[in-house]
């Protein structure tokens, strides 16, 4: 779901004033956070819309992808568990994502090879078919989004995001991140 972002962000004179009162806004820190959220709303925005336009979702389109990569992996079969855990999702999340698929005919379940106590989820000839047909048009939709960054600048925004990332995981591994709540007066 897209976040709820400001269409004009404000300008880092106003963000250098509001650091005069909140000493803890650090107007550069924040300019870029306001940035990274903006883009990467709008280019979930277009992505979500050109999925939406093929019937699919997100977190569906997330599921086939997997379920080929596993194709591509020497047919090691994914239970639905596994596939959540990939997924970053629930349990509970990946079975209505695997249950509108299979409706779809996308997948199949089927009893797993390595435990018959246990399914795998399977790629059908029709959701391997819709990927084939889909795929490229998602790539040249991709390539479109970074074509103003040349390859180094690719790279180097890769290894930004990268630390941006590692301090997504110091952040929330803080005590005053797990403890603090702000409560309205």
């Amino acid at each position: 779901m897209p976040l709820l972002m400001l269409k004009d962000l404000p300008r880092y004179e106003c963000l250098l004033k509001g650091a005069t009162r909140f000493p803890d806004l650090d107007p550069s820190a924040l300019e870029v956070y306001l940035h990274l959220l903006r883009t990467g709303d709008e280019v979930f925005r277009v992505t979500d819309a050109f999925l939406s336009a093929n019937n699919i979702s997100q977190g569906r389109f997330t599921v086939l992808m997997l379920l080929m990569n596993r194709d591509e992996s020497c047919g090691i079969q994914r239970t639905p568990a596994e596939l959540a855990d990939m997924a970053g999702v629930t349990r509970a999340t990946m079975t209505g994502l695997i249950d509108t698929l299979e409706r779809d005919g996308f997948v199949k379940r089927e009893p797993d090879p390595r435990d018959r106590r246990m399914m795998s989820v399977n790629l059908t000839p029709k959701g391997l078919a819709f990927i084939e047909k889909f795929l490229p048009e998602h790539f040249r939709r991709t390539a479109a989004l970074m074509a103003k960054l040349t390859e180094a600048e690719r790279r180097t925004l890769v290894q930004l995001l990268g630390k941006v990332l590692q301090g997504t995981l110091g952040v929330a591994a803080t005590p005053q991140a797990r403890a603090s709540q702000v409560v309205p007066s």
